[in-house]
């Protein structure tokens, strides 16, 4: 990664200056009353399907989930004719940056994602977004944020990041992302122990959820045991495959990753043994939220850097220089990645089978990955480990719904809940890339058809030719 914080520093002031009042809302109106008939509901819970159900939507909420025979269309509601479609509620990625309204928004719609975590951005850029997008003043999902990161001194990216070199120095970061009003605390690699330990605990009182990287100095069940909720990217986790081989375990702060080879691994380890260290992860309540689509894109950086690579067209020259400017091509780390990734995947499947409770994310920003698009990928990824999708679909809708603390209106199709719910063409139970074939989107009670959601594509694609 280049340090070439100026430049950041640059893009950043334009994406504040520029992005955030360019942005056009919800331009149509909500109709009042909307029926999708004869459509089948995607029960994520149960990981059912119930057949031939009537969907009434009024604004923002839906009234009702009945059968289509106890179904009634009230006066002046829009019929939609749900023949062969599954209703399955909005996607969640529960790992993004969000830094370029104008196509993330209309890309992660137009792919059925209705919800997003921001996990790093600067406090201004972060909250203000947070208000336009949920209060519908501009195209996108729903979104909670962790602003600002919480890293040691000095800090990975101090663009996005505020170094915290004692453990008052974190408890004092702390209570300022409190008083900006950030959903969750977000850990960072170069975190001391005491300094992690404090922030832990710090959030706790605050009613923050810390998330992040498993700081380099923390062994990552020590992490879980202290109160960090969430483990992004696995990073820590190798650490366990090196202590069950015996191997030693450095805990020392500096560097991102560093347990990242010994998932080449994975197949010496005992499983049994494996699990018994899953299951404490479980039991402290601990999610993880892998992106392997990382990792897997991280094998063809030097493709993507020069412009050669599927679906570009969908990314804007600004998030082309901050790739150039943060990640340069490094055949040894591309060649790091391509041989790790699918041990990580199989990794994955391991989690699962432990219980570990996962959460669908892509580390949105990251070269190679597309708004919405690369969630779905990430889902198959998961799918082609052994993980059923029902289970899949699980880790993309209501476990990070329930993370999150929205699951009281979001995540099921379900009556009372917010009318954030997605058309599919095919069964997403049978094939978790079902959950693409999409046929229309309801935005929080704005439904938007097919022809509308490939507008929005064409919209993306054209902003990135714009800028």
């Amino acid at each position: 990664m280049k340090k070439t914080a100026i430049l950041f520093l640059i893009l950043l002031a334009a994406i504040l200056t520029v992005s955030l009042d360019r942005g056009r809302g919800l331009e149509s109106v909500i109709a009042d009353t909307y029926v999708v008939s004869h459509v089948a509901v995607v029960d994520v819970e149960k990981g059912q399907i119930h057949p031939d159900q009537a969907v009434v939507i009024t604004g923002e909420r839906i009234v009702k989930v009945v059968p289509q025979s106890e179904a009634s269309t009230p006066d002046g509601g829009k019929l939609i004719d749900g023949k062969g479609l599954y209703a399955m509620p909005g996607l969640v990625d529960a790992h993004v940056h969000y830094f370029d309204q104008e196509t993330f928004g209309r890309l992660l719609v137009a792919n059925g994602v209705l919800l997003v975590r921001d996990m790093g951005s600067p406090n201004l850029l972060a909250v203000g977004l947070r208000k336009k997008l949920n209060e519908g003043e501009v195209l996108g999902p729903e979104m909670i944020t962790t602003g600002s990161m919480l890293d040691g001194d000095p800090p990975y990216v101090p663009s996005i990041a505020f170094g915290c070199k004692t453990p008052e120095e974190g408890r004092e970061k702390v209570r300022l992302q409190a008083k900006v009003g950030v959903d969750q605390i977000k850990l960072y690699s170069r975190l001391e122990e005491d300094v992690f330990m404090a922030i832990v605990d710090e959030s706790e009182k605050h009613g923050l959820k810390p998330v992040g990287h498993v700081p380099e100095a923390v062994y990552v069940v020590d992490a879980a045991r202290a109160g960090q909720k969430s483990c992004e990217h696995m990073f820590g986790l190798g650490k366990i495959i090196a202590k069950l081989l015996g191997e030693p375990v450095v805990l020392k702060s500096g560097g991102m990753g560093t347990d990242v080879p010994y998932f080449s691994r994975l197949a010496e380890v005992d499983r049994e043994k494996l699990h018994v260290v899953l299951h404490q992860i479980r039991d402290y309540g601990m999610a993880v939220c892998p992106t392997i689509v990382v990792m897997k894109h991280g094998a063809h950086l030097e493709e993507i850097v020069a412009g050669d690579y599927p679906n570009l067209e969908y990314v804007s020259p600004m998030i082309r220089d901050i790739w150039k400017s943060m990640w340069s091509p490094d055949q040894a780390g591309s060649d790091l990645a391509g041989e790790i990734w699918p041990h990580m995947q199989a990794f994955v499947a391991e989690l699962h089978k432990a219980g570990v409770s996962l959460l669908a994310g892509t580390d949105l920003l990251f070269p190679g990955i597309i708004a919405g698009f690369s969630l779905h990928e990430e889902m198959l990824l998961w799918q082609e480990a052994g993980i059923p999708p029902a289970d899949v679909l699980r880790y993309a809708t209501i476990l990070p719904t329930k993370f999150v603390g929205l699951d009281n209106r979001l995540g099921t199709v379900s009556e009372g809940k917010t009318a954030s719910l997605v058309l599919t063409r095919a069964n997403p139970l049978e094939d978790i890339r079902n959950a693409s074939q999409i046929e229309g989107v309801f935005l929080r009670g704005r439904y938007l058809n097919r022809d509308e959601l490939d507008g929005l594509l064409r919209e993306a694609k054209e902003f990135c030719r714009q800028e």
